[in-house]
């Protein structure tokens, strides 16, 4: 297909006169019902991970640059002089160097004593050591297990108990938490245990605590890791050497691997609960990863700058496993989200790609637009693609993205962790208006449909919900059938089927719109309407930067609409009557919130409830709207509620 690349202004020009439909391609028979099947071409790799990573990366990429860490010293672990891509101040390696850090965690992980299956987690930012950690466990029949930094100590325990971490891989702080400290002084016993002795009754897997210096001082990290007695440091895990016993094991047991063997678990996000750990494989991993990145027209000439944290699947999958599968370089700008790091690392390394959620977008963009003001430079014409993800994508902020960033061929995904993530996706190819109404189309070897109650599939352009099928789908959720049984079920054909919960529209020609969870939808009166469309319409309003829109219980209706609105910085103030008039007049009147609140006045939160991927918590928003409604706090005057 004709590749057509259009300039911001352009695009912004289609888009101001697009509509929300358009006719069907010449030659493709549009669809009646919301069932599609995605195209069996190119086949699926059949190969491990670490296979994959030998024969296809190394074996064409090797002098290429896989690695950057901006924030890391050049060589944060000591080993063999390395050459980090000529003269780079920080930590930039080539395949060739980042492989002998990945062979030689391997090697360390097997002289630690970890056996194929064990389970490994890891706390930490991005860094260079949490990438090596992705492919060494991988190598030898490891699980990685990725824990979110912003855990307390319940949930921490909760989640290392769940799944019997046995070697747990910490840096020392993350902003306000402190995790060794924080284990220690929960748990006397692991202060005053030896190395891989660690024996504590709430944990009982726990053997080894391995530390990351991530202090950028060597004095402050000896200070922070004093009297702890189990720590390891994670530089004298690695083994050099490559003539050692070691080096044969690590060999051996890549090949004995099985691309059915689980190499990941990852917690979903506990939006709406407690987490469930998420049970995913190489050939899982490998194909989604393959699929991403084709959709995004990756190269090798291609700088990816990854900003989702690596304990989610969008930083992990979406953004390391997606560039490095197609031999493109990472960057990781910091350790943690930081909107001035991202655009001195845009702008001093040519990134060609970012990744993002709204909240980082929105971050960046601010960040963009306050050094324009300064009247600075900013530098952003290399970039070209990435993902918008994680949480609908106002249709605003992706007009942004374009003219501001130059991002034209910013690809929307939508997927969830238990589908490793992702099943449909838009490309370049797209018109324009699919790119930004839509979350694209089915990729390669995937299936889905979209069902009533009765488990019947809608026609084209009603609400369902939406079920997926194929190579994606995670093996279960871990020990827990139960919960596994709820969201997979066979049909009578014997295909497994994942119930995702979340309520989609599907066009004719395939593509999807993803209207929100079934369990967020407002029932007014009986009539269904659907937050994320509610959301647009109110961020396309010049003084609203976040729209967050919750059911909120009424006595005439069962149930209205209530907002949570985030002000831009500088506005005019925009009062509640004015919210709800956007929405009446841009929509209509039934949709209009009844109650409105701006976050940090009136009594209401400084921010919005958010888990560490930035998706909105709203089972939070829906109790704090209870609260504020009891309490007549945020409705809003009209006289035809």
């Amino acid at each position: 297909m004709h590749r057509v690349h259009l300039r911001p202004q352009a695009v912004l020009r289609r888009l101001s006169t697009s509509t929300s439909t358009t006719p069907p391609l010449a030659g493709v028979t549009p669809l009646t019902l919301s069932e599609v099947a995605g195209p069996k071409h190119p086949p699926l790799i059949t190969k491990t991970l670490p296979a994959y990573f030998r024969d296809d990366i190394l074996g064409a990429h090797a002098n290429r640059p896989a690695l950057i860490a901006r924030k890391e010293r050049a060589r944060p672990y000591g080993g063999p002089l390395g050459h980090n891509l000529g003269d780079a101040p920080h930590l930039a390696w080539d395949f060739g160097e980042f492989d002998r850090h990945i062979q030689a965690l391997a090697r360390g992980l097997l002289d630690l004593g970890v056996k194929k299956g064990d389970r490994v987690g890891v706390i930490m930012g991005n860094n260079s050591a949490y990438a090596c950690l992705q492919w060494a466990c991988a190598s030898i029949g490891a699980i990685l297990v990725t824990l979110n930094p912003a855990y307390r100590l319940p949930e921490l325990v909760s989640t290392l108990g769940l799944v019997g971490v046995s070697h747990l891989f910490v840096v020392p702080r993350i902003r306000t938490s402190a995790y060794v400290r924080m284990l220690c002084d929960a748990f006397p016993s692991i202060a005053n245990a030896l190395p891989g002795e660690i024996q504590e009754e709430a944990l009982p897997a726990l053997r080894h605590l391995v530390v990351v210096d991530n202090m950028g001082d060597f004095k402050q990290f000896e200070h922070e890791m004093q009297d702890v007695k189990p720590v390891v440091d994670f530089r004298e895990v690695l083994v050099w050497r490559e003539d050692a016993a070691e080096k044969r094991t690590v060999e051996e047991i890549t090949e004995s691997l099985q691309v059915d063997d689980v190499i990941n678990l990852q917690f979903t996000s506990g939006t709406t609960g407690a987490p469930k750990a998420v049970s995913l494989t190489h050939h899982n991993l490998l194909n989604n990863a393959l699929a991403i990145g084709r959709c995004m027209r990756l190269t090798p000439a291609d700088i990816l700058c990854n900003v989702p944290p690596l304990f989610h699947c969008f930083g992990l999958v979406l953004g390391n496993l997606a560039a490095w599968t197609h031999g493109a370089c990472i960057l990781y700008p910091s350790e943690i989200f930081d909107p001035p790091s991202i655009v001195d690392a845009i702008s001093e390394e040519r990134c060609t790609a970012l990744h993002g959620v709204p909240t980082h977008f929105l971050g960046v963009l601010a960040e963009v637009q306050r050094r324009r003001d300064e009247g600075q430079h900013v530098d952003t014409h290399n970039l070209r693609t990435g993902i918008a993800a994680g949480s609908p994508i106002p249709i605003d902020l992706m007009k942004q993205l374009i003219e501001k960033l130059n991002l034209t061929e910013l690809t929307v995904a939508y997927g969830m962790t238990e589908t490793s993530p992702v099943t449909f996706q838009t490309t370049p190819d797209d018109p324009i208006i699919k790119r930004v109404e839509t979350v694209g189309k089915i990729l390669p070897h995937v299936r889905a449909k979209v069902v009533d109650l009765e488990g019947q599939v809608v026609p084209v352009g009603k609400p369902g919900e939406l079920l997926v099928a194929g190579y994606p789908l995670q093996k279960g959720y871990w020990n827990d059938e139960e919960q596994t049984k709820r969201v997979m079920q066979r049909d009578a054909e014997g295909t497994m089927w994942m119930h995702t919960g979340d309520e989609g529209i599907m066009d004719e020609e395939g593509y999807l719109r993803i209207v929100g969870r079934i369990k967020d939808i407002i029932i007014r009166g009986g009539e269904n309407l659907f937050p994320v469309q509610i959301e647009n319409v109110l961020t396309a309003h010049p003084e609203i930067r976040e729209a967050a829109v919750i059911a909120v219980p009424d006595p005439k209706y069962g149930e209205v609409v209530g907002a949570w609105l985030v002000r831009e910085p500088h506005s005019t103030p925009i009062t509640k009557e004015v919210a709800r008039r956007v929405v009446s007049e841009g929509m209509n009147p039934q949709n209009a919130p009844a109650w409105v609140w701006f976050v940090g006045e009136e009594g209401a939160p400084d921010q919005l409830p958010k888990t560490a991927s930035g998706k909105v918590q709203k089972h939070v928003l829906r109790d704090w709207s209870k609260k504020l409604a009891r309490e007549g706090v945020g409705r809003v005057s009209s006289d035809n509620r």
